[in-house]
């Protein structure tokens, strides 16, 4: 199992240089990744460091540490813009980036907006975007003709896109969705992870149950397998969860559960809620959360 740091970019974490002295203290300690929430709109007013920048933050701080967005809702942005931004993420990392991705779960983020509110609707842009997407990423010449009245919703004439990113033959996709709903499992299938989160049960500070996890893990497995992919291609299941820190046997024990149901990644959710914060308490606990990083991954030394 790997084990990576899942940050909101807001609040006192909306200060790129902060950003940047976590980032190189996530690569010391021994994490594997440092990743941020994707939002448009906090759920209070709050300062609000755009996650593009600060994945590239990240990416310019560290050498080793994988980075990425989990997860950018395709659906409220251009997929060629978004392939750009992506391409250029890759290069500037050396090949560390991973593409999140998913349809969106805050309405405020797409009512409030004029974006697309159906939730349906938005499964078929994100379909139809991630083919554009790595089309796109190819380097290669590429059109696109969506057909509306098929479930279209976007075009593009024949181009070629470059520099392609660093990686071959792309960034691993990583899709969310809440489970058990099953489309987004089947969805993720057909890429390279998937991030589920407990659909009748989601928090900030609680995390996706042993049991659940499992779950997700067979039935993706066995779309995959339906899909004729063989079992050892790569693939990952990524869990967001909590463990103390400061005791790496102690955290190991939350941890291996998960590990045991198919895990590959494990996301320790660096967020405000978790510490104890809420929007009334003014600033965010940056101290504890500085030293939950420099404590190092739960698996350390276990």
């Amino acid at each position: 199992m790997r084990y990576g740091l899942q940050f909101p970019p807001m609040g006192e974490f909306a200060d790129p240089f902060l950003l940047a002295e976590l980032a190189r203290a996530a690569e010391a300690a021994g994490w594997d990744g440092f990743f941020s929430w994707d939002a448009v709109i906090p759920h209070w007013p709050a300062d609000l460091l755009d996650p593009t920048v600060a994945v590239a933050v990240i990416a310019m701080q560290t050498t080793r540490l994988r980075c990425g967005i989990l997860v950018t809702p395709l659906p409220r942005r251009r997929p060629w813009k978004f392939a750009r931004e992506t391409a250029a993420l890759d290069r500037l990392s050396g090949g560390r980036l991973v593409v999140g991705v998913g349809t969106g779960g805050d309405p405020a983020e797409f009512d409030e907006v004029g974006d697309e509110p159906s939730a349906r609707i938005r499964g078929q842009m994100l379909d139809e975007g991630l083919a554009l997407l790595t089309g796109l990423w190819s380097g290669e010449p590429y059109r696109h003709e969506g057909d509306r009245h098929d479930g279209g919703h976007y075009r593009i004439g024949e181009v070629t896109f470059t520099p392609r990113p660093v990686q071959v033959p792309r960034p691993p996709i990583w899709v969310g969705g809440q489970w058990p709903n099953p489309k987004p499992a089947r969805r993720a299938a057909r890429w390279d992870g998937y991030h589920p989160l407990d659909r009748d049960n989601f928090a900030f500070a609680r995390m996706m149950s042993v049991e659940l996890m499992r779950e997700a893990v067979a039935f993706v497995r066995a779309e995959r397998a339906a899909l004729d992919i063989a079992p050892d291609a790569p693939f990952d299941f990524i869990h967001s969860g909590i463990t103390p820190g400061g005791d790496p046997a102690a955290d190991a024990t939350i941890v291996v559960p998960y590990a045991e149901a198919g895990v590959t990644w494990w996301m320790e959710q660096l967020s405000p809620w978790v510490f104890g914060w809420s929007e009334g308490d003014g600033a965010w606990p940056v101290e504890a959360m500085r030293a939950r990083v420099e404590a190092g991954p739960p698996g350390k030394g276990s």
